[in-house]
């Protein structure tokens, strides 16, 4: 991929300015939301917008702020008392760790997280924003921060409204959800409700409005720690940081299937942790790639790199020169478009489909949905991720112990089928499809002594599919050799990889075994096998063994 392509330019001008467009009234709304203030969202859509882009990793990616990014920047905010030195270094310190994530090619693992993960905390993450601008739409603010007081605010909000405030937060909503798609192409939906939303509230005054908005360029801020405040600020950066790469990363994945392209992603979290770097110092909100700007962006013709600079630098010229104008926004539209935004966030694709899916997926998205909402988004993603992984160990062990024990007609060679009919009760065969989880290491060797009925004179463990062993795996296998060895049986292992031998070996568990017990494969093993049956029975005075029908 170039630096820079120049091959698309009018797209990419077009794309930019209608992602611009577009990205205003998102901006400004999401700068309110967060405490900071408009302009403060403004800028963070300036200065991530432009950054991101221009060392990023995917062309036609518009970041700025987001709802997700602005929930957690809100929290620290109230945390912090507004204290920008110390508020604005959390978002140095996030963008920091982006970079840290990109260089350390990370990547690749946190795109691992779980869908239904995914989707329950962006969910929840559309309920936080529609709980918090609940009572604004009834020209009220909420009382103290979080999700829980703003819940607890809506019934008087709603008791006692403010008509007008009420009239415009209707009026942005029908505009917001009920925007024909014809009229979507050349005025964005969110801009033609702040717009119609502005223009009546200045015709009928009475609702609250934004008041001054700062003109001119950001100031610069140098970011403080406090003793006091260090857990809260470490603790709002690992979180900003991963939410926004996850939030970056996802909506790269959308930029990838529209344009048929791919995205660098270590590059992408680099640009992103440069823009919210630079955003911290100047006191602007963090953001990430925003999937509904990108798309407009693609979809206007935007491709490169030049397409997301163009949309901060729209954004950039509205700054300077229509400040003024913001002054006059009413909370209530601002609050209108970001219940759309919340509305939209919520997964309503899976939730219509949910039914039909596997029932533990549904209960870890409503699960963590509920830890988004009422506990907080650390312990909502630690808590999936890790549920989630359980979940999928045990149904990997389930399904790697549920065929362990190979009967003959389950074996596709003809001569090891032939062999095996002959020895029959005298010989058992486990073969292990795959590396061995922990989870089914744990109840390995009792499913092998459950599996075999007491009378086989040979266990054969075959290893040809079997890459590594962790320690638990081999574990397991040495708990298999001290078991057979206090039964009187011979073990053989067959096709076990210099790897596996290497563990066995360096745990000492190899010597046990015994050098004669190792074979290529599972065909000389049953060979091997079958000529110890035939002398034991030999010696025995039991002859051969009994030939299958």
């Amino acid at each position: 991929m170039k630096f820079f392509n120049t091959s698309n330019v009018r797209g990419d001008l077009m794309g930019g300015l209608t992602a611009g467009i577009v990205a205003l009234p998102l901006a400004l709304a999401f700068g309110e939301a967060s405490g900071a203030g408009p302009i403060a969202g403004l800028y963070g859509a300036i200065i991530v917008g432009f950054l991101a882009s221009l060392f990023g990793g995917t062309g036609s990616q518009i970041s700025g702020p987001t709802g997700p990014m602005v929930v957690v920047f809100a929290g620290v905010f109230a945390s912090l008392s507004g204290e920008p030195a110390l508020v604005f270094a959390a978002v140095v310190l996030a963008g920091l760790l982006q970079i840290v994530f990109g260089v350390f090619r990370l990547g690749q693992f946190i795109r691992l997280v779980p869908y239904p993960v995914v989707s329950g905390f962006m969910s929840g993450i559309g309920v936080i924003i529609i709980a918090l601008q609940a009572a604004r739409l009834f020209g009220h603010e909420p009382e103290g921060s979080g999700t829980i007081p703003a819940l607890a605010s809506i019934p008087a909000a709603v008791m006692s409204p403010n008509f007008l405030a009420l009239a415009i937060g209707g009026l942005t909503l029908a505009i917001v959800f009920f925007w024909p798609r014809n009229l979507g192409k050349w005025i964005p939906a969110p801009l033609a409700a702040l717009a119609i939303a502005t223009g009546f509230s200045v015709m009928v005054p009475g609702a609250p409005i934004l008041g001054e908005v700062p003109t001119g360029l950001p100031s610069f801020i140098m970011p403080a720690f406090s003793q006091d405040s260090m857990f809260v600020v470490v603790e709002a950066a690992v979180l900003l940081a991963l939410l926004g790469a996850i939030d970056s990363l996802l909506t790269s994945l959308v930029a990838d299937n529209m344009t048929r392209t791919r995205h660098e992603s270590n590059k992408e979290l680099v640009g992103q942790g440069i823009g919210n770097t630079v955003a911290g110092l100047f006191g602007a909100i963090p953001g990430a790639g925003a999937t509904m700007r990108t798309v407009i962006n693609i979809r206007t013709g935007g491709q490169f790199k030049l397409s997301g600079m163009t949309h901060a630098a729209v954004l950039l010229a509205i700054a300077l020169v229509l400040a003024p104008v913001a002054s006059l926004i009413p909370h209530a539209a601002l609050a209108g478009i970001l219940i759309k935004v919340g509305y939209d966030i919520i997964d309503w694709t899976y939730l219509r489909r949910a039914h039909r899916g596997p029932r533990w997926d549904l209960v870890l998205m409503v699960v963590v949905l509920a830890l988004t909402v009422f506990v907080d988004l650390i312990t909502a993603v630690a808590v999936g991720v890790v549920l989630a992984a359980l979940a999928f160990i045990k149904q990997l062990a389930e399904q790697q112990v549920k065929q362990l024990k190979l009967d003959h007609d389950q074996v596709g060679d003809a001569e090891e089928r032939a062999i095996l009919g002959r020895l029959r009760e005298n010989v058992s065969v486990f073969e292990f499809g795959g590396p061995l989880s922990f989870g089914a290491a744990a109840d390995l060797g009792h499913h092998v002594r459950e599996k075999s009925d007491g009378r086989e004179r040979v266990l054969i463990l075959d290893f040809s599919r079997v890459p590594f062993l962790d320690l638990s795996a081999a574990k397991a296998v040495e708990t298999i050799v001290e078991d057979a060895g206090s039964a009187g049986k011979d073990l053989y292992l067959a096709g076990a990889s210099h790897r596996v031998k290497k563990v066995l070996e360096g745990l000492g568990i190899a010597a046990a075994i015994g050098p004669g017990h190792w074979f290529a494969d599972r065909k000389q093993a049953l060979t091997a096998a079958e000529q110890q049956v035939n002398r034991a029975g030999s010696d025995a005075g039991l002859g051969q063994a009994v030939p299958a029908d």
